[in-house]
C-alpha cells in the first residue's frame, strides 16, 4: 500500500526494451470502483499532447521507478477512447471536502492510500482550521466526487414539521384558493379581452394584405451543398482530438505561472483552468505548453 504522491514524479521503464519513456504525472480515477484507471505520463515528446498508461498495464510501481512491459502498453489520448470518461469527470478526490450523508463536514481529503491492485484502501482527513487528522476507510465512502467525497453515515428522520404548523398551513389554505381563484378569473376575463382585440387587428390586417398578395412572385428555391468532401475528415479528426484534450485540461490547476512571449500573464500559478485561459493559451501559441504544466 502507497501513498498516492509516491506514484507521482516516477520514472516509466519498460523492462523488455531498457527504455525509460517518461514520468509519471498524475492519477486517473474511477471514481465508481474507487481505483486509480490510469497514470497520466509526461515525456520527451510532450508536444504532441498527453500520454495515458492503464494501470492495468503496470507490472510494479517500486520506489524508484513504475515498471511496463513495452511502450505499446503507453496510450495516446486519441487511442485511448475507453479513459474518455474519466477524463471528463476529472476526480482528484484529494483536496475535496469530506461531508456525512447526514450533513456534517468531516474535514478535506489530504492524501489517500491505494493497495497493489490500484483500489483506494482509505483516505486521510485533515481538519478545515486545525491540524488534526483522521483515517477513513474505502468501506466508509460511498461517492467519490470532483468536489466532494460523501461518506456513510445514519441519516436523521425528518421531525422538523410541527402540529401546529401543520394546523396554521391547513388555515390558510382556503384563503389561498380564493385568492388564487379570484386571480384566475381576473387573468381569464383580461385573456378573453385581449385575444378579442387581437382577432380585430388580424381580420383587418388579412383584408389589406390580400391585394397585394396576387403581385408577389415565389422566388425561386437555392439548395444548398451540404454534401462533405473528403479533404474535410482530417479537420473533423483533429477537432475532435483538441476537444478531448480542452475538456481534459478544465478543472485542472496551473503549476506554474504561464505568460505570453510579451509577458503578459495567461494563467497564474495555482490558478485554476477556465475556458478563457484555454482560448489566451491557444491564441498565444502557448497550449501545449499549458498541457504540460498542470495537475
Amino acid at each position: 500500500m502507497k501513498k498516492s504522491e509516491e506514484f507521482l514524479g516516477l520514472p516509466i521503464i519498460s523492462i523488455t526494451e531498457g527504455r525509460e519513456l517518461g514520468v509519471s504525472k498524475s492519477l486517473l480515477i474511477d471514481a465508481e470502483h474507487g481505483s486509480v484507471a490510469a497514470i497520466i505520463i509526461e515525456d520527451k515528446d510532450w508536444y504532441r499532447g498527453v500520454k495515458i498508461l492503464p494501470y492495468a498495464s503496470v507490472v510494479a510501481i517500486g520506489h524508484d521507478a513504475v515498471t511496463i512491459t513495452s511502450s505499446e502498453d503507453i496510450l495516446t489520448l486519441d487511442d485511448a477512447v475507453e479513459y474518455e470518461p474519466f477524463l471528463d469527470q476529472n476526480i482528484r478526490v484529494i483536496g475535496t471536502k469530506a461531508i456525512t450523508k447526514g450533513g456534517t463536514i468531516q474535514g478535506v481529503v489530504s492524501n489517500m492510500f491505494i493497495d497493489d491492485a490500484g483500489k483506494i484502501a482509505k483516505v486521510i482527513l485533515s481538519g478545515e482550521d486545525t491540524d488534526t487528522q483522521n483515517e477513513i476507510s474505502a468501506e466508509e465512502i460511498s461517492i467519490f466526487g470532483k468536489e466532494v467525497t460523501i461518506i456513510e453515515s445514519p441519516v436523521p428522520n425528518k421531525t422538523n414539521v410541527s402540529t401546529e404548523g401543520k394546523a396554521a398551513a391547513e388555515q390558510t389554505k382556503p384563503a389561498v384558493k380564493i385568492n388564487g381563484a379570484a386571480a384566475s378569473t381576473t387573468q381569464q376575463n383580461g385573456a378573453q379581452k385581449a385575444a378579442e382585440h387581437v382577432s380585430a387587428e388580424k381580420k383587418a390586417t388579412e383584408k389589406s394584405v390580400k391585394p397585394e398578395a396576387k403581385n408577389v412572385t415565389a422566388a425561386p428555391k437555392t439548395t444548398a451543398n451540404t454534401t462533405p468532401t473528403g479533404k474535410e475528415t482530417p479537420s473533423v479528426t483533429t477537432s475532435s482530438a483538441e476537444d478531448r484534450h480542452r475538456r481534459f485540461l478544465l478543472g485542472k490547476k496551473a503549476t506554474k505561472r504561464i505568460t505570453t512571449d510579451n509577458g503578459i500573464v495567461i494563467v497564474e500559478e495555482g490558478a485554476d483552468i477556465t475556458e478563457e485561459v484555454l482560448q489566451k493559451a491557444k491564441l498565444a501559441n502557448k497550449f501545449i505548453e499549458l498541457s504540460m504544466n498542470v495537475k
